[in-house]
């Protein structure tokens, strides 16, 4: 799995933790809604190991070794490590981590933990369809690259170079949106200049009609002079799955049609 490190340019780290822990406990919660469970504290709820080798499963679509029952720490280490034992057969590599970190709650581990685990399920299998056919670049550079493709030249004074600031005006989130669903963004009315008006609308829009991981509620996280890289990824990364099965869905309603 590619590694992105860091911004620089991104905001000091305990602020950065904080929105990250916010970012990726929706981004798990999403996914658990298909089970039915939910978080509420990411270094806390985690430490079991059970919500963990739930998430793997509606991940992966692979059933995990069963959790061993009981609450004692001996019993959460074991379902952590059956975690991370299965993140090593996906060929995850996992520096400087074991079962203890996650159980113990290192709020820096879990991040890294579930920022691993984005990479590996989300981002990794991305593949763009350019002019000269199907081309694997890195993860980020392939959801970079898919951004441009369906913004470059298309909309006034959006210009996708990074995951950082070109996104803290709104504007481009809200072109990604307009791209797909014209009918839910008036772009024409929206300008540079109210970046607070374009990023509530953006992510009140993808959550009321995208099922998106950003919640309105968390625009104020990226309404900032250095937003965080990998929230930023992760909230672009559910509008590329959503719009692909929207793709999907529409060949199909397509050929049924015909």
């Amino acid at each position: 799995v590619s590694q992105m490190s860091p911004g620089v340019d991104g905001p000091p780290l305990p602020a950065r933790e904080a929105v990250q822990k916010k970012t990726f406990t929706k981004w798990v919660n999403s996914h658990l809604a298909r089970v039915t469970c939910r978080i509420s504290d990411l270094y806390m709820d985690l430490r079991d190991g059970r919500v963990l080798i739930k998430l793997l499963e509606v991940l992966s679509g692979e059933l995990l070794p069963k959790p061993t029952k009981g609450r004692m720490r001996i019993h959460c280490l074991e379902n952590v490590d059956k975690a991370l034992q299965f993140l090593k057969e996906q060929r995850v590599h996992l520096e400087n981590m074991g079962s203890h970190d996650i159980v113990d709650g290192n709020h820096r581990l879990v991040l890294g933990l579930i920022w691993t685990i984005i990479l590996r399920f989300q981002i990794q299998d991305i593949i763009v369809e350019t002019q000269e056919g199907r081309e694997t670049r890195s993860a980020r550079d392939a959801l970079l690259l898919w951004c441009q493709m369906k913004t470059q030249g298309r909309y006034p004074h959006v210009n996708v170079t990074n995951f950082t600031s070109s996104w803290k005006d709104g504007l481009a989130f809200n072109a990604l949106i307009h791209r797909h669903r014209p009918e839910l963004v008036d772009f024409q009315n929206l300008t540079k200049s109210n970046a607070r008006h374009n990023l509530e609308h953006a992510f009140s829009v993808a959550e009321r009609h995208l099922g998106s991981d950003a919640s309105r509620s968390h625009w104020a996280d990226v309404f900032t002079e250095n937003p965080d890289e990998k929230s930023i990824i992760t909230y672009v990364v559910a509008f590329y799955h959503y719009f692909s099965k929207m793709k999907v869905w529409r060949w199909r309603e397509g050929a049924w049609a015909r």
